[in-house]
């Protein structure tokens, strides 16, 4: 079973990766699949709020 950290360090990794396909599918004007995509930045944006990770420097998208 994972622990804590490693639990937090793989939501911290799809985080990531969600902000990079979010500002993808904003630039290439892909509403639907940011729209998408925004639900899972939002659940594990919940996730890490939780876990008490500060978002502040990290959060690109900001919403």
């Amino acid at each position: 079973m994972p622990s804590g950290i490693e639990v937090t360090k793989a939501a911290l990794d799809d985080f990531k990766k969600i902000q990079t396909y979010m500002l993808l599918a904003r630039k290439e004007n892909a509403t639907e699949t940011y729209a998408e995509l925004k639900k899972e930045y939002l659940t594990i944006k919940a996730l890490l709020n939780v876990s008490g990770v500060i978002l502040t420097d990290i959060d690109i998208i900001k919403e």
